[in-house]
């Protein structure tokens, strides 16, 4: 998707293109997309990196004693909207975060990554992922607003006539390419009204970038078939939830450093490390993988999701999966994070704990054989299998205490997150819910 365009290139490009609005998009702390537009005629203010915005109603960015900050666009992030109309089109730039002194905002999710993988490039390696996002199509209601509502009961790879959402998930697919993703595949999921669409690997910037217009365009297109889109990781109970599965893998001069030596699946040692090393930090990054109350409605044992620190080859049982690919396509898959979360932080943190088990030397526990979702807790006890965290409150609690994910996100994003997150945890707490008023009132 990445375009190597100059300044001169956007400006002439607007102009043959008859946009009129430009987008200045940036990510929050919480993974929310937010932007400023602008028209054409203040083009060359924003690209020369003018333009300001009060930084202090963003979540986890700053006080208002310190709220002026400044956005430079990525010029290779330039893309138009293909659902705009054709008359006066509208254009978007992903921007980084700049303070008034112009360094780069301690804060900024797309700085925090950036900061993660020039540390990786000083180890001579790239970072390359790919993500697999599903989400959920529903109805709305009279008023616009979104339902939990389906009148679908499709499953996995079901086609239409059942799988009412093939239209809306082929116009999806067709936006897509026309923003130049390479979608590789999309599919009706598990659960009803479950959908996934699967793109290319790429860069990791690259990619947390492309997760982010992913999101904004299926919400988009949704709409326009009279449907909601939404990415919250377990909406209804008593059906699956909705993943943001990883798929990672680190390349040195062009070789994909997984690989071992003479092209067999099994993976090499800096593999092992890298893995170790996650493994090693996982539940002190969960409360970024699985970032609101919602997310641990679906890392519950018996849901077939992943819930204790665990790996094996090709068993989408553990947390860890190694597919059944080899040389340059030997990678592995993180299966715990959800939609909802930060994309560049969540790489941030994949990345940072997988150099610590390389430079370490981390080896990973031992593999695991056999079907997790059936084994009890007692048998995952026993096998020395430690659990993720179970709630928010309890992710955020280890996030806390480990000094890595301070190290990771630096002070100030790390000290704001952990506030947002309590924060949440505490107006959860605060809340009488149906279940208990079901479950109680009659009782006591």
């Amino acid at each position: 998707m990445r375009k190597n365009y100059s300044r001169e290139d956007i400006i002439k490009l607007v102009e043959e293109e008859d946009v009129e609005f430009i987008r200045l998009q940036f990510t929050d702390l919480c993974g929310t997309l937010k932007n400023i537009a602008v028209t054409a005629g203040q083009l060359a203010k924003a690209l020369d990196h003018e333009w300001m915005f009060d930084a202090s109603s963003i979540e986890g960015f700053a006080g208002v004693e310190e709220s002026d900050m400044y956005l430079h666009p990525d010029y290779g992030t330039l893309e138009i909207f293909p659902w705009r109309p054709q008359q006066g089109k509208v254009a978007r730039l992903i921007c980084d975060v700049y303070c008034p002194d112009r360094q780069p905002f301690s804060g900024d999710p797309r700085y925090i990554l950036k900061r993660a993988l020039a540390e990786a490039e000083e180890m001579g390696l790239t970072f390359r992922t790919g993500a697999e996002c599903e989400f959920f199509l529903f109805h709305l209601d009279e008023n616009g607003m979104p339902t939990t509502l389906s009148h679908e009961n499709a499953g996995y790879f079901d086609v239409g006539p059942v799988d009412f959402g093939e239209n809306a998930r082929r116009d999806m697919v067709l936006t897509l390419e026309d923003m130049g993703f390479v979608v590789e595949a999309s599919h009706h999921d598990v659960a009803p009204a479950q959908h996934e669409i699967s793109f290319q690997y790429d860069d990791a910037l690259a990619t947390a970038d492309n997760i982010m217009t992913f999101k904004l365009a299926v919400k988009t297109i949704a709409r326009r078939h009279g449907l909601h889109a939404t990415f919250m990781p377990k909406p209804k109970s008593g059906v699956n939830g909705s993943g943001m599965h990883i798929n990672m893998s680190l390349f040195r001069d062009g070789k994909n450093l997984f690989a071992r030596e003479g092209g067999e699946s099994e993976f090499s040692r800096e593999a092992y490390w890298f893995l170790g090393g996650i493994l090693r930090h996982m539940r002190g990054m969960t409360a970024v993988t699985n970032p609101i109350v919602n997310s641990y409605k679906r890392l519950i044992p018996g849901s077939e999701v992943p819930v204790c620190l665990s790996w094996s080859e090709n068993n989408r049982s553990t947390l860890i999966r190694i597919p059944a690919s080899a040389g340059n396509s030997a990678r592995m898959e993180l299966r715990s994070p959800d939609p909802s979360a930060n994309p560049y932080l969540v790489l941030a943190a994949v990345l940072r704990a997988g150099l610590d088990g390389i430079k370490n030397k981390i080896e990973p526990p031992e593999r695991v054989t056999g079907n997790l979702f059936c084994m009890s807790e007692r048998e995952r006890l026993e096998r020395g299998m430690e659990a993720l965290p179970g709630t928010l409150s309890e992710a955020v609690d280890c996030m806390e205490q480990d000094e890595f994910m301070r190290q990771t996100l630096g002070e100030h994003a790390f000290t704001q997150y952990i506030a947002l997150k309590k924060e949440e945890w505490n107006r959860y707490r605060r809340q009488v819910t149906d279940w208990e008023i079901d479950e109680y009132l009659n009782q006591y």
